[in-house]
């Protein structure tokens, strides 16, 4: 007992408490930094904002801190620098020769490179930089002056054009009207732009391969015609297979509009007549057949009276509607009437007609034949108006006269091409204006497009055989053909040159679009 109560009497006694409201050292120590970080922190702030509403009002102006009433601005505040400039560096010139001194000197560029000023150019010793001397003597200058006078020479060069100046009347962009207050182009009704009438020019023609025009229904035979119609939608086609075909030409389907056939004669040659009423279909038969495009009916026409022509396979239909020539016997030239379908004339050459072409709108006939020579007649008269030899030519195979009628041309039996100016042909005069030799095989067809600016060619003898002469120059353009054209036998132009179209012997009629004419 006396040990435990010794215990208990010898225990510790208890330490003294603090208050709840007495502050530790360090508690104290931590709040002050505190404090301290704060104010720091509102510091930064306020001078973040204050910067920020400095660059705003020097960028937008008073917008974002517009003045108040009643307060007075510091006259020794600073004015506000602009942020941004317009550089008129380039206007600081220095003229380069003496006449230039009145160029006008303008503000400082707003930057100066340094080196500029330490840099020295020797513009007497490089040729293209004598120009910039002022003086024959002058040979070194330094980089800033070298600058400012390839400014001044650049801007003497290049002058700035009137309707880039202030004040001028094109600044506007509107159009400037006469003293009527009209415009000349709202008082006419003619083409802005007239691309057509525009010179083709040589070397290369832009031109694009486009669907087959037969494309709907190919011959099973040779293409012996194609003819495109007066309005140039309309496209026939005809060979031995005994048919006509009519495709409405679009350049992308071409559909097939007709066809008629014909049991007992296979197709030598067709054509529309001029005025596109009627369609006249002939072969090595005694008669001949006429299509009525309005009625849709065909019409059988029987031998011509008082001839024994077995064939009547080649003709030409007069430019006015109102003449058919056919190949006839003996050198002889059959005039028939394209509206009762008889006989009306005959013509005599020395030698076999092998090729004809109505000119002056019908009212003369050119044709050619085994004896090489040219004959012209009128057929109001029927009689030959001028007999002319063709230069290089034993036998003449072909025969074309330009729209105009202003030129004429003859394929022979070597490939040879003479092209004549009709009047002086008819003159005596019997060189040709131009010799056409690139073709070495008999010239079957020719045909001058619309304008006469292009004449095709085409023998029937040979491969790929078709060519385009630039008429005004005379020569060949060089990209075509281009492709496979086969066994060429007839081509044609439409009426305003925007196709072309080539017949071969596998029975397909090939079309191209020339992009020189805009209408077909």
């Amino acid at each position: 007992m006396s040990l435990i109560s010794q215990v208990k009497t010898t225990a510790p006694a208890p330490e003294p408490t603090t208050g709840a409201d007495e502050p530790k050292p360090n508690s104290k120590r931590n709040k002050k930094r505190r404090s301290r970080g704060n104010d720091d922190h509102k510091a930064k702030k306020k001078a973040s904002e204050h910067e920020m509403k400095r660059l705003e009002t020097a960028l937008f102006g008073s917008l974002y801190s517009p003045p108040e009433f009643g307060s007075e601005v510091s006259s020794s505040a600073e004015p506000t620098k602009p942020i941004f400039f317009q550089d008129r560096s380039t206007e600081n010139q220095a003229p380069v020769y003496e006449e230039d001194d009145h160029l006008p000197v303008t503000k400082r560029p707003a930057w100066v490179d340094e080196e500029e000023e330490r840099t020295q150019v020797d513009i007497a010793k490089v040729n293209r930089l004598r120009k910039l001397r002022r003086d024959a003597e002058e040979q070194v200058i330094s980089g800033s002056e070298y600058v400012d006078r390839l400014r001044a020479q650049h801007v003497k060069l290049n002058p700035g054009t009137d309707w880039a100046r202030a004040g001028s009347d094109q600044e506007s962009g509107l159009t400037v009207l006469d003293d009527d207050g009209k415009d000349e182009f709202l008082t006419s009704n003619a083409d802005l732009v007239l691309k057509d009438g525009v010179k083709l020019l040589p070397g290369l023609l832009e031109f694009s391969r486009l669907n087959n025009a037969n494309r709907e229904e190919k011959s099973n035979s040779v293409i012996n015609s194609v003819q495109f119609h007066r309005n140039g939608q309309l496209l026939l086609t005809a060979g031995l297979d005994r048919r006509l075909r009519l495709f409405q030409v679009d350049g992308k389907r071409n559909p097939k509009a007709s066809s008629i056939f014909l049991e007992d004669c296979p197709i030598h040659e067709a054509s529309f007549l001029p005025d596109g009423s009627e369609v006249i279909l002939a072969g090595r038969r005694k008669f001949f057949y006429s299509f009525d495009l309005v009625k849709s009916s065909v019409n059988r026409v029987r031998p011509l009276t008082g001839r024994d022509e077995k064939s009547l396979e080649s003709f030409e239909v007069s430019p006015d509607s109102k003449t058919i020539a056919f190949i006839g016997n003996e050198g002889c030239i059959l005039l028939v009437s394209a509206k009762t379908k008889q006989l009306i004339g005959t013509l005599k050459m020395n030698g076999s007609v092998r090729s004809m072409a109505f000119a002056e709108n019908g009212t003369q006939l050119l044709s050619s034949g085994g004896d090489g020579q040219v004959y012209q007649w009128d057929i109001g008269t029927r009689k030959c108006i001028h007999v002319g030899m063709d230069e290089g030519s034993l036998v003449a195979t072909s025969l074309c006269v330009s729209p105009d009628s202003s030129l004429f041309c003859t394929g022979s039996s070597s490939g040879i091409v003479n092209v004549y100016k009709r009047d002086e042909f008819l003159g005596g005069k019997r060189k040709p204006l131009k010799v056409v030799k690139n073709l070495t095989t008999e010239v079957n067809a020719m045909k001058f497009n619309h304008d006469a600016q292009i004449l095709a060619i085409c023998s029937r003898m040979k491969s790929k055989a078709v060519r385009l002469v630039h008429v005004p120059s005379c020569t060949v353009f060089s990209n075509w053909p281009n492709g496979n054209l086969g066994m060429a036998r007839c081509l044609d132009f439409s009426p305003n040159s925007g196709f072309l179209t080539v017949g071969n012997a596998e029975g397909q009629v090939l079309l191209y679009k020339l992009h020189h004419y805009q209408n077909a």
